[in-house]
């Protein structure tokens, strides 16, 4: 398995409120990965961030080692997680007026060493996908200006310096429901996976991920060297990937 993560506040941000969990499960033959950019005020955007992660992570991870389940149906488990996820982050938002409107973004994956998986998203959390040198987006952003562009109000580069960019429109913990997306993905050999937060999409350009993607070795020095890049252009948000080369 070549795998990889890296989070970083960058350079303007004092808190960082990504997190990310990578875990292999042997049982399972795959690898869970998870990635979630909290948002609130204080210390809540990273508490939501860090719970959603690491409860997906678990659920998914008991239910694929738990032999009373049907760990080949991966799309139900992973949206059961995500279920869970939300339970555990929303049920702290009602805790106090501090974490009241707590929330996180989660883009996540479960990929078997055979290169199969499937992606999960909610939020404007990125996956990418690199097959044969070609940089395709795989989730799609639950965001006001994918709304706008698909409405035909705005263009694409209109969309890139959009003044409300950062709206969303799904987020674990900000209501009690929430719908994921999830799709089928299928890696070969010299093919690579990327999650991210939009503290890298925002501000490094796909022509740009492309070339790191295809010129790095491997996993690491990838992530290494797309966190350089975010890093040499100011970073203004939180900066978080994971990458799985096959």
């Amino acid at each position: 398995m070549n795998c990889f993560g890296l989070t970083d506040p960058g350079k303007t941000r004092t808190e960082n409120q990504d997190s990310f969990l990578i875990e292999n499960c042997e049982k399972a033959s795959c690898v869970i990965l998870a990635l979630c950019d909290g948002m609130g005020g204080a210390n809540a955007g990273g508490l939501a961030s860090q719970l959603s992660c690491k409860a997906f992570v678990n659920y998914v991870y008991n239910h694929l080692t738990n032999y009373s389940n049907r760990p080949s149906d991966y799309p139900r488990i992973m949206r059961e997680a995500c279920e869970e996820a939300n339970g555990v982050a929303f049920a702290y938002s009602q805790f106090g007026d501090n974490l009241t409107g707590m929330g996180t973004t989660m883009v996540a994956a479960i990929m078997r060493r055979n290169g199969s998986g499937y992606v999960l998203n909610v939020g404007d959390s990125r996956a990418y996908f690199l097959h044969r040198r070609v940089l395709r987006q795989i989730s799609k952003d639950h965001s006001l200006v994918e709304e706008l562009l698909d409405a035909g109000i705005i263009t694409p580069d209109q969309a890139v310096h959009h003044p409300q960019k950062n709206v969303i429109t799904r987020a674990l913990g900000s209501e009690s429901l929430v719908e994921a997306d999830i799709f089928p993905v299928s890696l070969t050999p010299g093919d690579s996976l990327l999650l991210c937060s939009d503290g890298l999409s925002n501000i490094v350009p796909e022509e740009e991920i492309t070339a790191v993607l295809v010129d790095s070795a491997d996993a690491e020095s990838a992530c290494r060297d797309l966190l350089d890049l975010a890093l040499s252009r100011g970073a203004p948000d939180n900066v978080s990937m994971i990458v799985w080369k096959r």
